[in-house]
């Protein structure tokens, strides 16, 4: 059968994920490869001192999106999309949408970049014997009580931006496991956990607000299960033009880390994945329940329900970008442009020709707050030594390390203090797109192999899509297994060693980045 037929059928699957700077569309045939794409660009914005998205924004983004997609189809095939086998909605994770009983959004979506909510998690965090970190929607939920804030009496439901987009499509309140552990912790891989339920209950000014936590907190589904169908009213908001059916089976929404381990192939335990783009991650699927808690990880779940320590970075191509744009503005400059992908390519590779401790050149590409590293507001900086030499290789090594230093501080924890070490790590996302550079460096950084597959740009449009098909297709088999015979069975990948040197020199530039903290901190605050 060809694409075509497949896609006139209906027996294709897709994914759209609602990422940092781009929602992006992925359509697959029943061999699992990308067949056709969309996406549309936005960016968040930082408005009474909240980063946020407008409702316009999600659902405008959302339909250029999904046209952009229709518009693919079109020119390659010929043929009207009307239906697909399967579908599910991804995003980024975290965050805080609020809703009362007539489900208008109560404030505006404060998003994962927040760092507003520092009193509620480390009183949380104390309260639960548990990491919960800024991000986390329980956070802002009590940072919001704690405040006094007007709209705490009026809450009926709090979702993540995943769930949201779901509930409009499908009518349904349910959010997968992975994305609901970036909300309230999880026990058993399937429930939030009841003694964390009842202590944040027995607080005095939580019980004044007139809800219980269970009640609004959307229900937990895993991998595989149908999390509803696609309504006409759905139909109708995904595609304005009036083209696509109602009736398409969903997936549950799953959040940005658990599309990133599945478009990665790294669900089972002893395996991670390092997501890089705007922010950049680390996802270790743990192969016993961690010791300690640490304000540096997160445990949070894979989407079938496995712990999984994740260490989440603010910040990661942000400020590298500025600095390629820049080189880019000088070229136009001196009469001999280059483009943006020959850009990075030059500039990347030749950071291979840096100093493995990058030559005394320090760089932080905090454009918001990192607190892995202790930073609650900060601004983009550099330093270097007097002596160095401040070569282009050097800068853009130190840029390259800047991006991934926050990263390497938090695995250094796990790694060190739980004696966790994976048997593999994966490589995706944007920084790895110039091949060998980025995923060198981390190998280095993190002292272990570190893989890139042929489907790294794919991204976690592709890892919903491809939960989209386990939902159809499964069979009793675990997830971990669908994927390894379905989706990855041959495929391509490159593994790159830590190598001794480039280690060394991470440590070297780790130990004057620590030393440079106190600063930037300073800077944050002006």
């Amino acid at each position: 059968m060809t694409t075509k037929e497949m896609i006139e059928q209906g027996r294709t699957y897709l994914g759209i994920e609602f990422g940092s700077t781009r929602i992006k569309a992925c359509l697959i045939d029943e061999s699992l490869a990308p067949v056709a794409g969309g996406s549309h660009s936005w960016e968040n914005r930082l408005e009474n001192g909240v980063w946020t998205y407008s409702e316009e924004d999600i659902i405008g983004g959302l339909q250029a999106c999904y046209a952009d997609l229709k518009k693919d189809v079109a020119d390659k095939f010929g043929v009207k999309l009307t239906t697909f086998g399967g579908m599910g909605i991804s995003a980024m994770m975290h965050g805080y949408l609020a809703f009362d009983k007539a489900d208008k959004l109560l404030v505006p979506f404060r998003t994962w970049r927040n760092t507003i909510t520092g009193e509620a998690a480390a009183k949380l965090t104390e309260l639960f014997g548990f990491n919960i970190p800024e991000r986390w929607s329980i956070a802002h939920l009590y940072q919001a009580v704690l405040n006094g804030e007007t709209h705490i009496k009026d809450i009926a439901h709090i979702n993540t931006l995943a769930g949201w987009v779901h509930f409009l499509l499908t009518g349904e309140r349910a959010l997968g496991v992975g994305d609901a552990s970036g909300m309230f912790p999880i026990e058993g891989g399937s429930s939030y956990n009841g003694g964390m339920l009842a202590k944040f209950m027995g607080l005095d000014e939580v019980k004044a607000c007139g809800w219980q936590l269970e009640d609004i907190l959307p229900r937990i589904a895993q991998a595989g299960d149908k999390c509803g169908t696609l309504t006409e009213a759905g139909a109708k908001i995904l595609d304005p033009q009036g083209d696509l059916k109602a009736g398409v089976i969903f997936a549950p929404p799953e959040g940005d880390a658990g599309t990133g381990m599945t478009a990665t192939n790294a669900v089972r335990k002893g395996t991670g994945n390092v997501s890089a783009g705007t922010s950049i991650f680390s996802m270790i699927v743990l192969e016993k329940p961690m010791k300690g808690h640490y304000p540096q990880i997160d445990v949070v779940t894979t989407p079938d329900g496995a712990d999984v320590a994740m260490v989440h970075c603010n910040n990661c191509c942000g400020e590298l970008d500025k600095w390629v744009n820049m080189f880019i503005e000088f070229s136009k400059l001196a009469g001999s442009p280059v483009d943006v992908s020959a850009a990075y390519e030059l500039l990347y590779k030749n950071a291979l020709n840096g100093s493995a401790d990058c030559g005394g050149v320090v760089a932080y590409n905090t454009i918001s707050g990192e607190p892995v590293v202790g930073l609650g507001s900060a601004k983009p900086a550099y330093f270097r030594q007097p002596d160095s030499a401040m070569s282009l290789a050097d800068l853009f090594r130190a840029e390259l390390y800047g991006a991934m230093a926050a990263l390497k501080a938090g695995n250094d924890i796990l790694f060190e203090k739980e004696n966790v070490q994976p048997e593999s790590i994966t490589g995706h996302g944007g920084l790895f797109k110039v091949q060998g550079v980025a995923q060198q460096f981390l190998a280095d950084a993190l002292g272990c192999d570190v893989s890139v597959m042929s489907t790294a740009g794919e991204g976690g449009a592709w890892g919903m899509a491809l939960l989209a098909a386990y939902t159809c297709e499964k069979k009793g088999e675990a997830l971990a297994d669908w994927l390894e015979a379905r989706a990855f069975a041959g495929m391509e990948k490159s593994t790159l060693s830590a190598n001794a040197e480039g280690s060394k020199g991470w440590a070297a530039y780790m130990a004057q980045y620590r030393k440079g903290l106190d600063a930037v901190k300073v800077l944050g605050g002006i």
